[in-house]
C-alpha cells in the first residue's frame, strides 16, 4: 500500500476529486453547464451585488488573479455584469443579471443534495462531527494559503 493513502494532504485531494465529480456531473444533468468556482463566485455576487473582483476573490478563497477569468465566463453565459461604481468610475462592480439571480436559486437545492452525497460514508453525527473538524483545520491554516478566505465584505473592503 502507498504511504500517501494514509496522509491528509492525499484524502482531501481526493475529496475534492470526488466532490467536484459529483458537482459537475449534478450541474450538468441538470441541464447547466457551471463548475464549482463560477457557482461560489456567482452565488456571492448575487449576495453581495455590487462588489468589485477582488473583494469575491476574498469571499470564496479564490486567487485574484484568475478571478477574472472566472468573472469573464459568467458574463459571457449571461450570469453577471461589470457596471461602472457610482463611487469611483475607474472602478467596476459586478451584479448579477436576471439570468443569473434564477440560475443561483435553481442551482441552490441541487447544490445542497451534493453536499449529502460527498459524505455519504459517513452517518449524521460522522458527517457534523468531520465538518467541525475540517472547518477548524481550514480555519487554522487559512493565512497559509496563496488565496485566504475573507468572509464578509465588510473584511475585505
Amino acid at each position: 500500500m502507498l504511504a500517501i493513502y494514509d496522509m491528509p494532504g492525499h484524502l482531501i485531494w481526493r475529496m475534492h476529486q470526488i466532490s467536484s465529480s459529483i458537482f459537475l456531473e449534478r450541474v450538468s444533468r441538470a441541464g447547466y453547464d457551471l463548475t464549482p468556482v463560477q457557482f461560489a463566485a456567482l452565488s456571492a455576487i448575487n449576495t453581495y451585488p455590487g462588489l468589485d473582483q477582488a473583494t469575491i476573490a476574498g469571499m470564496i478563497a479564490y486567487d485574484r488573479v484568475t478571478i477574472g477569468g472566472v468573472v469573464d465566463r459568467l458574463e459571457q453565459k449571461g450570469l453577471v455584469r461589470r457596471v461602472v461604481s457610482k463611487r469611483d468610475r475607474r472602478a467596476r462592480e459586478l451584479e448579477s443579471t436576471e439570468n443569473g439571480c434564477r440560475l443561483a436559486r435553481k442551482l441552490e437545492k441541487i447544490v445542497q443534495e451534493i453536499q449529502l452525497e460527498i459524505l455519504s460514508g459517513l452517518d449524521h453525527k460522522e458527517k457534523v462531527t468531520f465538518i467541525k473538524l475540517l472547518k477548524k483545520a481550514t480555519d487554522a491554516g487559512n493565512e497559509l494559503s496563496r488565496a485566504p478566505l475573507k468572509v464578509s465584505p465588510q473584511e475585505v473592503m
